[in-house]
C-alpha cells in the first residue's frame, strides 16, 4: 500500500512537460466570480477545501471595506488606505489580497496540525474530493490500516494538501478614465482596469488573473509592465492569464494579441453567451456544444499557434522563454446542472475544469448573500429569473424580479424620479450629453434623455417602449456590493441597501439553502439537490434560451428591419438549426439508445427546430 502511495504522490509532483498532461488539482472544478461582492471572499470560505475562486477587484471602495471587515474578525491590525492616498485603488486591491493570501496560508498550516476527526477541517478536505481522486482513496483506505501505516499515510495526506486559487477577475470594458480633485485626467495607468491590475500585479499571489468581456487593447498591453506576467528564470508564471470568451474566434484573436507581447494565456474559459449570470454576452446563435467541439479539434493548432507567437516574443524581448512546454487549459460553465453533464464535458471534450455559479449563491459558506435576498431565491420560481436591460453598460444582463433593487427601481419611476444617484461611476462611459463620461442608470443622464425622447415627435408607442427600455436601466455599482456589506451588518454608503442580484437562468432548478459539503456532493454524483420542476439537458436549455432571445429581438425590429440586421438575424437562425443538427447526432451517438433522458431531448429539439423553421427568412 505504501508503495504505491509513493508512486502516486511522485506522480504529481513531476513537472509537467506535456502540454496537455492534467496538473493535479484537488476538485474538477471551480467557483466563478459573481457580481461584485457575492464572491468577494470567498477564497477565504473554500480555498482551504483545494477549492479554487474567483474575486472581482474592479470595486475597490468594497475591497477596502472588505479588508476592514476581515480583519475585525481575524482580530488583526488594519490601517485604511484612505481614496486621498496616492494611487490608493491598487493599493487597495494589493493590500486585499495579500491579507486573503496570508490567511489561507495560516488555513492550511492550522489544517495540516489537525487530526483526522470527525468534523474536523481536515476530514472535511478529504471527505469533498471526488472518488476518482487518489488521495480520496488513499483517505478512505485509513479506516483498514494498521497503526504505523495510518501514521504514515495521514502524514503524507497533509503533505499533498493544496489550497484552491485566489483568482481574480477584471471585466475588460470596466476602464473608465480618472480625474484629479482639479479635473485634470489621470495618466493612463490611473483607469479603473489598469489601477486594479498593478493591485493584483504588485500582490504575492501565484494566481490567474481573468479577463472577461473581450479585448481591451490597453489593458493587456499594461501587462508587459509586470514580470510576474513572463516566466522567470525556472520558466515558472507567477501570475497567470485566464482568457473567458464565448467563441474559438475570439480565443484566437486574444490569445495571439498577447502572445505577439510573451504573454502566454494558461487557460481559456468558455462561458454560454446566453445561459450564464449577470452580463451575457449574446453571441448570434452559436451554441455552446459546436464551441466546444472546434476548440477539441483545434486545441493542438490553437497551442501551436500561440506558443510560437509568445517564445518569439520572448526571445526577441530578452526574456526568459519557456524551459518546458506550458499547459494550456480548456474550461467550461455555463448552466451546467448535474454530474452527469459535468462529467460529459470533461471526458467527451477533454476539459480541465467546469465552473459551477449560480447554485454557490444558495450557499452561505461559500457566497455572500443577504438573509431576505438569500430567502426570495430559496422559494423563486423559473419565471422570477430574467433577461433584462438593467446594465448601463448596453449588455443583456441576468435579473432577479424578487430582487429589492428591483423594487426600488419601480417605486423611484411610480415617484416620478427614474434613475439613480451615482457615486462610484465604475460605469459611466455615455457623453451624449456631457462632455465627461456619465452612466445611463444615472439620475442625470435618466432625465435628459427622457426629454429628449419626449421632444423627439416619435409615435406614442415607439416613445414608450423607448422609455421603458431607459428605465430599466439600474445601478450594479452599488447593488452588486451591497449584500456583501448587509450580510456583515454594515450598512452600505448613502443608504443604498437595496440589492441587485444576477443569477443564471439555471438557478431555477435548485430550491432551498444548502450547505457547502452538500454542493460539493452533488457535484460529484453523491446526492440529488435538484428540485422537482422538469430539467432538460443544459444544452437544450441554452438553445431555448437563444430561440426566445431571437424571437423578442425580431419582433422589436419586425416594423423595419435593416439589412444589416436582417444578416445578424438570418446568421442567428441558421446557427441555432446547426446547433439542433449537432445534437441531434450527438445524443443519437454519443448517449445509449435506450437512455429515456436522450429520447426526450431528441423529441424536444425536434419540436424547437419546427420552431424555427417557421420563422421568415429575414
Amino acid at each position: 500500500m505504501l508503495a504505491i502511495f509513493n508512486t502516486y504522490v511522485s506522480s504529481f509532483l513531476i513537472p509537467n512537460t506535456n502540454k496537455f498532461m492534467k496538473k493535479y488539482t484537488p476538485h474538477s472544478f471551480h467557483i466563478p466570480v459573481m457580481g461584485l461582492g457575492f464572491t468577494i471572499d470567498t477564497p477565504i470560505k473554500v480555498a482551504k477545501y483545494g477549492i479554487s475562486s474567483v474575486v472581482s477587484i474592479i470595486e475597490d471602495h468594497l475591497v477596502e471595506k472588505m479588508r476592514e471587515i476581515i480583519c475585525l474578525q481575524e482580530n488583526m491590525e488594519y490601517h485604511p488606505i484612505k481614496t486621498q492616498e496616492f494611487d490608493s485603488r491598487a493599493k487597495r486591491i494589493t493590500a486585499y489580497l495579500n491579507l486573503m493570501d496570508d490567511i489561507i496560508k495560516r488555513q492550511i498550516e492550522t489544517m495540516k496540525s489537525d487530526d483526522f476527526k470527525t468534523n474536523s477541517d481536515i476530514q472535511k478536505y478529504f471527505e469533498m474530493l471526488p472518488e476518482s481522486s487518489e488521495l480520496k482513496k488513499q483517505y478512505l483506505s485509513l479506516s483498514h490500516c494498521n497503526a504505523e501505516e495510518k501514521v504514515f499515510i495521514e502524514n503524507r495526506l497533509k503533505n499533498a494538501i493544496s489550497a484552491g486559487s485566489i483568482d481574480v477577475n477584471i471585466m475588460t470594458k470596466l476602464d473608465k478614465n480618472n480625474y484629479d480633485k482639479k479635473g485634470n485626467e489621470l495618466p493612463l495607468g490611473f483607469s479603473d482596469a489598469l489601477s486594479a491590475l498593478r493591485g493584483y500585479a504588485q500582490s504575492k499571489l501565484h494566481s490567474s488573473i481573468v479577463f472577461s468581456a473581450g479585448l481591451n487593447p490597453r489593458l493587456f498591453g499594461y501587462c508587459e509592465k509586470f514580470d510576474d506576467f513572463f516566466p522567470d528564470a525556472n520558466g515558472y508564471l507567477k501570475k497567470k492569464i485566464i482568457l473567458k470568451v464565448s467563441d474559438y474566434r475570439s480565443a484566437f484573436i486574444q490569445g495571439k494579441y498577447l502572445a505577439k507581447k510573451g504573454l502566454w494565456v494558461s487557460e481559456f474559459r468558455i462561458e454560454s453567451g446566453i445561459n450564464c449570470g449577470g452580463h451575457t454576452f449574446v453571441s448570434n446563435g452559436m451554441a455552446l456544444g459546436p464551441i466546444l467541439q472546434l476548440f477539441k479539434e483545434k486545441r493542438n493548432e490553437l497551442w501551436d499557434e500561440l506558443y510560437r507567437e509568445c517564445q518569439q516574443a520572448l526571445l526577441q524581448n530578452n526574456r526568459m522563454g519557456f524551459l518546458e512546454n506550458p499547459s494550456l487549459k480548456i474550461t467550461a460553465q455555463g448552466g451546467i446542472g448535474t454530474h452527469d453533464e459535468s462529467t460529459f464535458l470533461m471526458d467527451y471534450y477533454n476539459l480541465d475544469s467546469i465552473g459551477w455559479g449560480s447554485p454557490f449563491l444558495l450557499v452561505p459558506e461559500a457566497t455572500n448573500v443577504d438573509v431576505d435576498t438569500l430567502e426570495k431565491l430559496a422559494h423563486a420560481k423559473k419565471e422570477d429569473y430574467f433577461l433584462s436591460h438593467a446594465s448601463p453598460l448596453g449588455v443583456p444582463f441576468f435579473n432577479f424580479r424578487n430582487s429589492s433593487s428591483e423594487e426600488q427601481r419601480k417605486m423611484r419611476i411610480e415617484k416620478n424620479r427614474p434613475g439613480s444617484p451615482c457615486y462610484k461611476k465604475f460605469l459611466s462611459s455615455n457623453t451624449e450629453f456631457t462632455d465627461r463620461p456619465i452612466c445611463t442608470a444615472s439620475r442625470q443622464y435618466q432625465n435628459l434623455k427622457i426629454q429628449e425622447i419626449k421632444n423627439s415627435g416619435s409615435a406614442e408607442n415607439i416613445q414608450n417602449e423607448e422609455l421603458s427600455m431607459l428605465m430599466q436601466k439600474d445601478c450594479l455599482c452599488e447593488g452588486l456590493g451591497a449584500s456583501a456589506l448587509l450580510l456583515h451588518h454594515v450598512k452600505p454608503a448613502h443608504h443604498l441597501s437595496a440589492v441587485t442580484i444576477c443569477p443564471g437562468p439555471n438557478l431555477a432548478y435548485f430550491s432551498g439553502i444548502f450547505s457547502l459539503k452538500q454542493m460539493v456532493d452533488h457535484i460529484y454524483g453523491r446526492i440529488h439537490l435538484l428540485n422537482p420542476l422538469k430539467r432538460p439537458h443544459f444544452f437544450i436549455n441554452e438553445l431555448e434560451l437563444y430561440m426566445n432571445y431571437l424571437k423578442e429581438e425580431w419582433s422589436k425590429n419586425i416594423a423595419g428591419l435593416q439589412s444589416k440586421k436582417a444578416d445578424y438575424f438570418h446568421s442567428f437562425k441558421n446557427n441555432l438549426l446547426d446547433g439542433i443538427r449537432y445534437y441531434e447526432e450527438l445524443f443519437q451517438n454519443i448517449f445509449p439508445a435506450e437512455n429515456i433522458s436522450s429520447k426526450n431531448n431528441l423529441r424536444l429539439l425536434e419540436k424547437m427546430k419546427e420552431t424555427i423553421q417557421l420563422f421568415p427568412q429575414f
